[in-house]
C-alpha cells in the first residue's frame, strides 16, 4: 500500500505495452463470459429447485383454499355469535383467530380526460389537483440562466471508463 494525502491506498496492477492491455481487455472479457455461465447455471439450477418444491408444495395449497372457503362459509353464517352482534372484528377459536377487516376505499379513474372535463363542468374543481414543479430539463437546456437562481446548481455528469471486450453474436440458422 502506497499513501496519498495521508490514506492508504492499494497497489494496483497496470498493464506496461498496449499489448499487455489488449491481453487484459481479452481476460476481463473471457471472465465476464465465464461469470455469466455461472450465473446461467446458478439460475438453471434454482428454476428446477423451484418447480421442483413448487410442485410438492401445490397439493397442500389446494387443500388450504379449500379449508379456508369452507371455514369462511361457517364464519359468515355464524358471524353475529362469533363477533358479539358486530362489537368486535374478530373471534378467537382454541386454534386460532378469525377476523374481518374493512378494506380502504379507494376510487378508481377510467379516462382521466373525460372525468377531468366533467368536474370542471359540474364546477367540482376541488376535486382536481394543480401542481407545481421545477422543470430541471428547461434548466439544463439554459444552464446559464439557471446558474443564476440562488440554490441551483448544474453539475457535470462526469466520466464513465468502460471496458468492451470485442464479441460476435451466433446468427440463428435460416432455414
Amino acid at each position: 500500500m502506497s499513501k496519498v494525502k495521508g490514506k492508504a491506498t492499494p497497489r494496483i496492477a497496470v498493464p506496461q505495452s498496449r499489448e499487455e492491455a489488449e491481453t487484459w481487455v481479452r481476460q476481463i472479457g473471457e471472465f465476464r463470459r465465464q461469470v455469466v455461465r455461472i450465473e446461467t447455471a446458478m439460475n438453471d439450477e434454482i428454476a428446477r429447485i423451484k418447480a421442483e418444491h413448487e410442485e410438492k408444495a401445490r397439493p397442500y395449497r389446494e387443500d388450504v383454499e379449500a379449508l379456508l372457503a369452507g371455514l369462511q362459509a361457517w364464519a359468515v353464517a355464524h358471524r353475529d355469535e362469533l363477533t358479539g352482534g358486530g362489537k368486535r372484528q374478530s373471534a378467537e377459536l382454541a386454534t386460532g383467530v378469525l377476523s374481518w377487516r374493512l378494506l380502504p376505499a379507494r376510487v378508481t379513474i377510467r379516462k382521466a380526460e373525460t372525468v377531468i372535463e366533467t368536474l370542471k363542468k359540474l364546477g367540482l374543481t376541488r376535486f382536481l389537483r394543480v401542481r407545481e414543479e421545477i422543470n430541471k430539463e428547461a434548466m439544463l437546456e439554459d444552464q446559464e440562466a439557471a446558474r443564476l437562481v440562488p440554490g441551483v446548481t448544474i453539475g457535470s455528469a462526469g466520466e464513465n471508463f468502460s471496458v468492451e471486450p470485442f464479441e460476435a453474436d451466433l446468427e440463428a440458422a435460416k432455414v
